[in-house]
């Protein structure tokens, strides 16, 4: 019944002045059908149980879809014969070129995006010095949530910033994901010269073994996979301390693996282990900067 009338209704007077009038609104008919189609999918997709990536990515492919279905009906709908079709899409290549040359960039950035994957939707990466989750990716930019910033130790702000695709091909792109899913990182720990510092050194080592065994040994399977991909090899994945001398003291640097998100509460565990074990220690003690006076006229009068 629906699709009589709308027959009867492209067959009105209101068509006869003009091909491109009845082209318009086989367009914008075209346009609201695939719109309620994603919409309905929008409705079944809310209405089931299941992850929230999962839905994410349902929701993306029925948009990208969508677009796309409909972009080509349109091209056919306006090009009667194929030599028409290639003259619109060449005037309508060399318009946007002109026009909208970063939004084709952008449009470029989102397909090497999804086909090539620089980072995937929950990677942390840092792209023009900003630094966050991978919440979204659209045809035009992509989307983190903000970690860092005036928050340490990479935490988030809450804040979600938005970055045009483009900037993958003209700007550094860092993923802390993509490599073989650990980083390194490192806690100094400085104490007092007077310390027993050997003695401090083996104590960081056994508790730096204690919260990164674990790591260690799935960061050589990761590893293993990603040797076929990237030139990425270290002989020694296992935790180790260095010893280095500062002004203050003695400085020993735990240098360990972790997960990129589990940085800080890795940092933590670590350091309430540290605070508890030296304060059993009489030998050793966390140091601070200090200074030491020497004055003649104390030390004669210590003399007196």
């Amino acid at each position: 019944m629906l699709v009589e009338k709308i027959k009867e209704f492209l067959k009105s007077p209101f068509f006869s002045g003009g091909f491109p009038l009845k082209k318009i609104a086989l367009s914008l008919l075209v346009i609201i059908i695939f719109f309620v189609i994603h919409r309905m999918v929008l409705i079944f997709i809310k209405s089931q149980s299941g992850s929230v990536k999962s839905k994410y990515r349902v929701r993306k492919v029925s948009a990208y879809l969508s677009s796309f279905s409909a972009f080509i009906i349109i091209l056919f709908i306006w090009a009667e014969k194929l030599s028409q079709f290639v003259t619109i899409i060449g005037l309508f290549s060399a318009g946007l070129a002109v026009a909208m040359k970063d939004i084709i960039v952008d449009w470029i950035g989102w397909l090497f995006i999804i086909l090539r994957r620089p980072f995937n939707i929950g990677d942390r990466v840092e792209v023009t010095g900003v630094k966050g989750d991978v919440v979204d990716i659209r045809t035009f930019q992509f989307s983190l949530l903000e970690v860092g910033n005036w928050v340490e130790s990479d935490q988030s702000t809450g804040r979600v910033v938005h970055i045009p695709n483009r900037y993958v091909f003209s700007h550094h792109l860092v993923n802390y994901n993509n490599g073989f899913g650990f980083i390194w990182n490192e806690i100094p720990v400085l104490i007092t010269f007077e310390s027993n510092w050997a003695k401090a050194k083996n104590i960081l080592s056994k508790i730096a073994d204690e919260h990164s065994v674990h790591f260690s040994q799935e960061a050589k399977e990761a590893l293993k996979k990603k040797m076929a991909r990237f030139m990425i090899y270290y002989k020694y994945l296992n935790p180790k301390v260095y010893t280095t001398v500062k002004e203050s003291g003695v400085l020993l640097t735990i240098r360990y693996l972790c997960k990129p998100k589990m940085r800080r509460v890795s940092e933590e565990e670590i350091w309430e282990e540290i605070l508890r074990v030296f304060s059993e220690e009489p030998e050793i003690s966390l140091a601070y900067p200090t200074y030491r006076v020497y004055s003649p006229f104390l030390e004669k009068k210590d003399e007196d």
